[in-house]
């Protein structure tokens, strides 16, 4: 620790003579501003009183303009509170507003209207950590881009930022999936700018909703939600969970720059006005795969098989008297060429790939559309957005066998490296898959009691190109898995209500359709939430709700090559799968900055897709280790049930620290088609997250800041079946022991990270050095285990030890 403060300090004195001493700095102020709307009709609210409340600031004030704009100018740096009122609304406080040189503070706020009229008598409302959509009863968090930087081992990434919440289980080190309440990955929504969009990671793999590393650059998103159950109507199409997320604006009336370096890529990110009059705006980051520069480079970075990604996000702002309309987009792009061929150690424990395979293996995705909103008058808004995105996965595997003397059965060494008995292609698929979609709603706030929402959400899947073939090497032949080129349409309508009964009692209910064609599934979804505040800092709450989902589309495509040379599909008519959730919650504010939560949840899932055939396979065990799933043929006549009860204490950042202890206990099984009730994969049983952050300043203008981090993490691992020895060892390949399906977990998941960062402004810059260290005592947390048919004949593969992931950041 002392090396590093040294360290730091010695970059400060640096940037101070860089930046021309002391002097400068104390006169280093920057601007907060932004717009204040009614959250249910997003109309201004003309002439909304907002106070700066801070220990490090003067107390100022303004209000808000004709079309709901503030601005506070010369505003010292450090963290500061906002305090905004207004006639016949909830008075809100925001908190932890950072200020810092390099960009401006740019704020869009919404206020919720009161019930009750009581004139001029103020009505608190300042909790913090609630859920941006006013719809959402429960199971629903507000998470900032803050937090995505704060949180100790979430590496800027919402997915594994996300982790550390009550009910969330995110113990894969190689892979940001997420495990919600016992439900596999593949239940888990990505919304981005109010359109449903595909797996946003590198190296994600079709079907899976996670990856290595996120193509979300957190610099270009705006506050969002994170839900886990009973959600609202207007979504769709998911069991487990839903990331709604949202880009923010750029600023529109000066250009501000950020540049990155770091372990996970080396960034570029820009925003600024296109007309300051008009107050459009651009916003664009770029970012490329540090560890493939450092390769070009002729670096030695440990290893060949090099990650290879880049991606990009934009958006463009026109603010127009016939209403706003954004350009929006995201895509990336990432290969990498896994090659054990020429290892030297044929015993090598490997994350990736098999140990006898050879691999390429690409991906890519992209998301781009077009964004409408109007504000029609003061009680009713509207919003169109229309997109197209692609998603492309293309692998070849290259099977091999080391050569062996035949006397000794030793392995043969020429040049220091295995000689190759054989070597032959065992898989190679292309997806290519389109997706082109338009959302749109109506929000009529009827008075101030009630609101409705009515809306459509339509998905047109066209497979560009679905190719898989698998070598049988029993047979000695190729064969089709998948090869199919077509249409599907997903339509989704949806109607809800909010009602607030009093000002301390809320309904929330809605219908939820879902109709799939050509497949010809459908589903008729009923929700609701009711919410009782019966105290100002405490209250319960009640969700209840009927979700469905389809497959990953594949699935539906996927089928067996008969003899004659002939394809049958036989999943195309499988049925959506089907979950109620029944949720209680209780919440209480300690106080403006110390919070609990409890909830309890039961999930009771059927229309589960099984096989035909008498066995234990169930879909709710898929999607966990980026591989896709070929099953046989399939029937949804399976069942499954998660229940358990979840614990959150929180203390948001205040007097210079914050923490949080989330723990979940929970059961997650389910019965297969032979009539027999197993485990999921996913049954961890418990997980128990403890993190925080303390946070130093110095400077006479707090101009300078130090913060450190931890977090550890325990939990139960995912479930496994074992091998019936004797059936592999005839058979030469592991073969699992059917009768003790899932029986067997891995041994308990631990994790402790800890995270650093330094920060200094200057006159025009913002430095922040960072250092997040992963896993810091090494931990060998198991992964998978794998059938050696050596010594030992039971391989167990590790996860990641200890990771440390550093970067440089510059705002200007």
């Amino acid at each position: 620790m002392k090396s590093f403060l040294y360290f730091t300090r010695v970059i400060s004195i640096l940037i101070f003579l860089f930046n021309g001493g002391t002097g400068a700095a104390q006169d280093i102020t920057q601007t907060i501003r932004g717009k204040i709307v009614d959250i249910e009709s997003k109309f201004p609210l003309i002439g909304a009183h907002l106070v700066l409340i801070s220990d490090t600031a003067k107390f100022v004030g303004t209000t808000a303009d004709i079309d709901g704009y503030f601005r506070i100018e010369e505003v010292s740096l450090g963290r500061h509170a906002l305090k905004i009122s207004y006639l016949g609304y909830r008075e809100k406080i925001i908190p932890n507003i950072i200020v810092n040189t390099g960009k401006e503070v740019i704020l869009n706020i919404e206020m919720e209207e009161s019930v009750v009229k009581i004139g001029m008598v103020e009505i608190t409302a300042s909790k913090r950590g609630e859920v941006i959509n006013e719809m959402s009863t429960v199971s629903a968090r507000a998470f900032t881009v803050e937090e995505t930087e704060r949180y100790a081992g979430s590496r800027a990434d919402p997915a594994r930022m996300a982790s550390n919440f009550a009910g969330v289980q995110g113990n894969n080190d190689s892979s940001n999936d997420i495990v919600i309440r016992g439900n596999s990955p593949l239940g888990t929504l990505w919304r981005f700018e109010g359109v449903n969009i595909p797996n946003p990671n590198h190296f994600g793999v079709s079907g899976t909703t996670g990856g290595p590393v996120g193509i979300l650059n957190n610099k270009v998103l705006s506050n969002s939600d994170f839900m886990t159950g009973a959600f609202p109507a207007e979504y769709g199409n998911t069991i487990a969970g839903v990331f709604d997320l949202k880009m923010k604006n750029g600023n529109n009336e000066n250009h501000e720059f950020s540049g990155q370096w770091g372990f996970l890529g080396t960034e570029l990110f820009a925003e600024g006005p296109i007309s300051k009059k008009n107050k459009s705006s651009y916003l664009i980051s770029y970012r490329y795969s540090t560890l493939q520069i450092f390769h070009a480079l002729g670096i030695n970075i440990g290893t060949d098989a090099v990650p290879k990604y880049q991606d990009m996000s934009f958006k463009l702002n026109f603010p127009t008297k016939a209403g706003s309309i954004s350009l929006f987009g995201i895509g990336g792009l990432s290969n990498i060429d896994i090659v054990k061929s020429n290892q030297l150690d044929t015993g090598k424990t490997q994350l990736y790939g098999g140990i006898d395979l050879d691999e390429q293996f690409k991906t890519g995705m992209g998301v781009i559309g077009v964004n409408y909103f109007k504000s029609i008058n003061s009680k009713t808004y509207l919003r169109l957005t229309l997109s197209s995105s692609l998603e492309h996965q293309e692998n070849i595997q290259n099977k091999f066998e080391f050569k062996r003397d035949t006397t000794t059965d030793e392995f043969v060494i020429l040049d220091g490296k295995y000689m190759i008995d054989t070597i032959f292609q065992k898989l190679g698929y292309n997806l290519d898959q389109a997706k082109h979609s338009a959302s749109f709603f109506v929000n009529k706030k009827l008075n101030t009691r009630h609101t409705v929402k009515v809306g459509i959400i339509t998905d047109l899947y066209q497979q560009v190109n679905m190719i898989d073939s698998i070598y049988d090497e029993t047979d000695s032949m190729w064969v089709n898995r998948l090869n199919h080129k077509g249409f599907m349409f997903l339509l989704q309508p949806y109607v809800q209500w909010k009602y607030n009964i009093t000002d301390k009692l809320t309904l929330n209910t809605g219908i939820h359709g879902q109709f799939l064609i050509p497949n010809g599934s459908a589903s008729i979804e009923p929700r609701a939430g009711l919410k009782w505040r019966f105290t100002p800092s405490q209250a319960l709450s009640l969700g209840w709700g009927i979700h469905s989902q389809m497959l990953p589309t594949y699935i539906y495509f996927a089928g067996q090559q008969n003899k004659d040379g002939s394809y049958e599909q036989y999943n195309k008519e499988l049925g959506f799968l089907r979950s109620t959730h029944y949720v209680l919650a209780y919440d209480n504010s300690l106080n403006n900055s110390l919070r609990i939560r409890i909830e309890t949840y039961y999930q009771r899932l059927n229309k589960i897709p099984v096989e035909v055939k008498s066995s234990s396979y169930s879909v709710l065990n898929a999607g966990d280790d980026l591989n896709r799933f070929f099953p046989d043929k399939l029937i949804n006549e399976g069942t499954g049930e998660n229940y358990g009860v979840e614990f959150t204490l929180e203390k948001f950042f205040s007097k210079t620290y914050f923490f949080m202890l989330s723990a979940s206990l929970y059961e997650s099984k389910y019965k297969a088609s032979n009539g027999k009730t197993y485990n999921t994969t996913f049954n961890g049983n418990y997980v128990v997250n403890l993190l925080g952050t303390k946070e130093f300043q110095w400077g006479k203008k707090s101009n300078t800041t130090f913060g450190i981090g931890g977090k550890v993490s325990i939990a139960g691992n995912k479930r496994y079946t074992p091998y019936d020895m004797a059936a592999s060892d005839s058979a030469g390949f592991g073969i699992p022991d059917y009768s003790r399906w899932n029986s067997k977990q891995l041994n308990q998941y631990f994790r402790a990270d800890i995270k650093l960062n330094y920060k200094i402004n200057t006159r025009k810059l913002t430095h922040e050095i960072g250092l997040d260290l992963v896993n810091i005592f090494g931990t060998e947390n198991v992964f998978k285990r794998t059938y050696t048919g050596g010594t030992p004949p039971v391989r167990e593969d590790l996860q990641l030890g200890f990771l440390p992931v550093f970067y440089y950041k510059v705002d200007f």
